[in-house]
């Protein structure tokens, strides 16, 4: 009989011989019912689409009825798929961010390579005039952020200051760069202290910064010396400016003006840019708080041994004027010019070892002993800045210790350098001077509404 084989003994035979696809068959198949179902399926795509809303919507409510079926089953929003077609708009490419620092001995090149990043891209970016600069000269600590899709270059950032950025970018044919303003908040707070111990740590009690409270002692270094002067009850205020960008604090920034209550005596000074773009600080009137020399021109520990005629030497042991003022300091400290000179002196002179003599106007030396080194910006016959290092801190010739030897002379006759009277600084130029009062008297008014509202405010604190 010819009956067709059972489907269930078929399945436990060997597998029948293939045969080759009918040709006939797999036409009608293509034309017959493979494009109605192509044209069905475009039209369930393409349809309208509350229709599909409608359906989803049930789905996603009918599925939600089963128990925990949230906990397998994202959140579906069926409306945000057909917004997002419409728009056009995908996921965004799968780019690679990676930050470059700089360190030690780094180069761009290195980095590139370390990371797989494109060194011809690298070439491409260094040649922009933008660009070159910036890498021509890298410092430790300098970041890059870049992007990057396999290594090939998107994206370059990197923050060239506090206002401005460098930026980067791959475009069609090459790259872009260009600088990108990054503005800033600068707001103004006013700040007191009250010294128990030291500046340092009343100014920690305040909340100000360490560099804020070195720029407070450096404006008033003429008037107060700030390791013997200080004393205990010893009030300031300080009106000076806070940076933030993008909302959040950056940093400190300059001091507006500044008032020092020291010993009884009080100081105050008001910071101005002139016409020539020249910043200083100045009293009320205009003088400067500047004086054409520092009365401590090495930042010390203590003073070793004071301007004394009949000191016995602590080596020589006999009686022999000591017409300067020893400064301990560790060796190596900065030693710094006490006011604008040329070096007339540099190098070894008998017991006082390496020293340095400056020439000043008015007829006036300043001589530095006992250096470990000079700097090698000042060299015999050069003219110096007031504040620039001139040497470092040591024991050559007859010392015991690492100290600064430090001599004031006037007409060729030694003067105590903690007692002299120190000749004023220029004062603001005459064409400056109504627009800096104008300028002071606001910033002054400040400092007082503040002294008042404290004051009140202790007022009512002891009435309570």
């Amino acid at each position: 009989m010819n009956r067709p084989a059972s489907p269930l003994l078929h399945d436990y035979k060997p597998s029948p011989r293939r045969q080759p696809p009918n040709p006939h068959a797999l036409r009608w198949f293509v034309f017959g019912l493979g494009l109605p179902l192509l044209c069905l399926s475009l039209f369930v795509v393409l349809g309208s689409e509350p229709a599909i809303e409608t359906d989803a919507r049930e789905v996603a409510a009918t599925a939600t009825t089963e128990p925990g079926a949230a906990d397998f089953y994202p959140p579906f929003d069926p409306i945000a798929i057909p917004e997002r077609l419409a728009r056009g708009v995908g996921p965004q490419p799968p780019y690679t961010a990676v930050n470059l620092t700089i360190g030690r001995g780094d180069t761009m090149d290195g980095l590139f390579r370390s990371n797989r990043l494109n060194i011809g891209d690298l070439i491409q970016i260094a040649r922009l005039p933008e660009v070159a600069p910036h890498l021509r000269r890298l410092n430790p600590g300098d970041n890059f952020e870049v992007r990057h899709d396999g290594g090939r270059i998107v994206e370059l950032y990197h923050d060239l200051d506090l206002t401005s950025s460098l930026l980067v970018t791959r475009e069609e044919g090459g790259f872009k760069a260009q600088i990108v303003d990054r503005p800033i908040e600068i707001r103004r707070r006013v700040a007191h202290g009250r010294i128990e111990t030291s500046l340092f740590e009343s100014a920690l009690g305040s909340g100000l910064s360490d560099n804020l409270v070195m720029n407070l002692a450096g404006i008033f270094a003429w008037d107060i010396d700030f390791v013997l002067d200080i004393r205990r009850g010893d009030e300031y205020y300080v009106l000076f400016e806070e940076i933030y960008q993008d909302g959040e604090y950056v940093k400190n920034g300059e001091i507006i003006a500044a008032e020092f209550l020291n010993d009884g005596d009080t100081y105050q000074a008001v910071r101005f840019i002139d016409g020539e773009n020249r910043a200083d600080y100045y009293t009320p009137e205009g003088r400067s708080v500047r004086k054409a020399f520092i009365r401590a021109p090495v930042d010390f520990t203590r003073i070793s041994s004071s301007f004394n005629p009949q000191r016995k030497h602590p080596i020589l042991n006999t009686i022999r004027a000591h017409r300067g003022v020893d400064y301990a300091a560790p060796t190596g400290t900065p030693i710094y010019a006490a006011g604008d000179g040329k070096i007339i002196h540099r190098g070894t002179k008998g017991g006082y070892g390496n020293t340095v003599i400056l020439q000043h106007g008015g007829n006036i030396t300043t001589l530095y002993a006992h250096l470990s080194s000079f700097a090698k910006t000042a060299r015999y016959g050069q003219r110096v800045k007031q504040g620039q290092v001139i040497g470092f801190v040591g024991k050559s010739g007859l010392a015991t210790a690492a100290h600064l030897h430090y001599e004031y002379r006037l007409n060729g006759v030694h003067r105590n350098p903690r007692t002299v009277a120190l000749p004023d600084a220029d004062p603001i130029k005459a064409e400056y001077k109504q627009q800096f009062l104008a300028a002071a008297r606001p910033a002054l008014d400040e400092l007082e509404q503040f002294k008042s509202k404290r004051f009140a405010a202790s007022l009512a604190t002891a009435a309570d």
